[in-house]
């Protein structure tokens, strides 16, 4: 049945091993996600310290505060495209990421990209429930001196305290995870006003306080300790700025399947990620500015700053804000695909609650106090690295739903193990080989940057540039590779 360009299946498809309820393609009576919800949705994913502190990296390695404006701006709106594109399947079709990939991997093969970014999105928990717990942290020692000196035995060189604060933030986060979708969608549309609000007041308050805009912004410059061009730094900080959001571009439908219309995803889309994102991070860089004026150091950390204010109400509300920053991120950004992708490994085992169960826990094997070891490592290591694996899947999946397919689809064969879908035993080889092919001439430059202090090598040779761009040259090179062996292959599906 088809309205509104949606489709539905009546079919029972219950009985089918790859079938459980929170894979099963949202009814047309579900879809009820408006542009707000959708906008909602990115700012409440977008405004978060991760984003604060993203342009001060760039600024530190050697760009001015305007190129690392610009650079994040291009960023975002570039992974807008991928993200729009990937985003019409769930909305046309009611279908999660992890089905989706079934149509260009196989019903078994969806299960390695879905692994993929289920592991990234692992470590993202992990790092956004380690800053959470900082904020816990903070806002604890701030009401009681008592906090910090009776839990100050140190584990692993970290304070007791700290420990305390990010696990009671991890327990809060499960408790959502319980409450499943619905709960997230309450939560950004009830987060959305409140960090705009914050981030807002702290602006204002940082500009008031250092003589003006004009003149926190001129301060800028004593944020950089790099002598890097921008010419040098761009290829790297653009590609950073990409994979930032590289994730989402590729599990969108987990959300669109949720909206009322293209129109409202789209709509959704272009008015809450690049403009939210860019404007945060612009609040990042003025108030790290600003403290230069202010208290003679740079304080890039919110949770930092905060420390230095006098009122215990004032220190109460902007912990609040960015306790709930940091939950809103992580509860859609971090826990909704990998719910999803380890749901997929054995959906009648595994059901959207226990995938979430298992993400929590792996965010914290992860180690997330070293994967935000330094502003470098972050940048160079962490979100160049796994940019190369988000683009190869984008290419893959754009190439297969816009290319290959024409958008047309068949939602009972994605349940059929044995099925169009189904290829040679689950998989589709050629969506495989595409992958590792596409991802093989950026793994060099990974290795090297991963292994050098801070993951910017010195003297780059051919192929530390191509890992520069990872995201641009994986993802082109998994379009037209999958392409070129795709060709042809799909035609009678198309006509039937």
């Amino acid at each position: 049945m088809a309205k509104h360009d949606f489709i539905e299946i009546d079919d029972d498809l219950s009985a089918s091993p790859l079938w459980n309820e929170d894979l099963a393609p949202t009814r047309l009576r579900d879809r009820t996600w408006t542009t707000w919800n959708i906008a909602a949705l990115w700012i409440g994913m977008s405004v978060v310290i991760t984003t604060y502190t993203l342009a001060g990296g760039f600024i530190e390695a050697g760009m001015t505060w305007w190129q690392a404006m610009l650079t994040i701006l291009l960023g975002n709106t570039i992974v807008l495209i991928p993200m729009m594109l990937n985003a019409h399947a769930g909305t046309k079709y009611g279908i999660s990421f992890p089905v989706l990939l079934r149509a260009s991997f196989g019903t078994k093969g969806a299960n390695i990209p879905a692994l993929l970014r289920a592991v990234v999105a692992c470590g993202w928990f992990g790092i956004q429930t380690w800053i959470g717990g900082q904020a816990l942290d903070a806002l604890f020692g701030a009401i009681s001196e008592t906090w910090n000196t009776a839990l100050a035995t140190t584990i692993i060189d970290i304070p007791l305290h700290t420990w305390v604060a990010f696990f009671l933030f991890w327990i809060v986060q499960v408790a959502i995870i319980l409450k499943g979708i619905e709960g997230i969608k309450f939560l950004e549309s009830w987060a959305a006003p409140l960090l705009l609000a914050g981030g807002v007041a702290l602006l204002i308050w940082a500009a008031s306080r250092a003589g003006g805009i004009g003149a926190v912004l001129s301060e800028s410059s004593s944020l950089q300790k790099g002598t890097a061009s921008f010419w040098t730094l761009f290829p790297g900080m653009l590609t950073a700025s990409v994979g930032y959001w590289a994730t989402l571009s590729l599990n969108i439908p987990d959300f669109t399947r949720y909206a009322k219309s293209q129109k409202s995803q789209m709509m959704g889309q272009a008015l809450g990620l690049p403009l939210t994102m860019t404007a945060f991070a612009f609040i990042g860089v003025a108030v790290t500015s600003a403290t230069v004026i202010i208290y003679g150091e740079a304080i890039p950390n919110p949770v930092d700053l905060i420390k230095k204010f006098d009122s215990t109400l004032v220190i109460l509300f902007s912990m609040i804000v960015i306790f709930v920053a940091q939950l809103s991120t992580n509860m859609a950004a971090n826990v909704v695909s990998p719910s999803n992708d380890f749901s997929n490994l054995n959906p009648k085992l595994i059901s959207y609650v226990t995938g979430g169960l298992i993400t929590a826990v792996i965010g914290i094997l992860m180690m997330p106090w070293q994967l935000m070891s330094s502003m470098s490592a972050y940048i160079f290591t962490w979100l160049l690295g796994y940019s190369g694996l988000m683009g190869a899947i984008g290419g893959i999946m754009i190439c297969d739903y816009w290319v290959i397919r024409r958008q047309k689809l068949f939602l009972a064969e994605m349940f059929n193990k044995d099925g169009i879908y189904s290829y040679a035993n689950g998989f589709n080889w050629r969506a495989v080989a595409a992958l590792f092919l596409a991802i093989a001439p950026v793994v060099y430059g990974f290795l090297r940057a991963a292994t050098t202090p801070g993951g910017n090598v010195e003297d780059p040779g051919f192929f530390d540039f191509l890992y520069k761009y990872a995201w641009f040259v994986t993802f082109a090179l998994g379009f037209g590779i999958y392409w070129l062996l795709m060709r042809g292959k799909v035609v009678k599906d198309l006509k039937t």
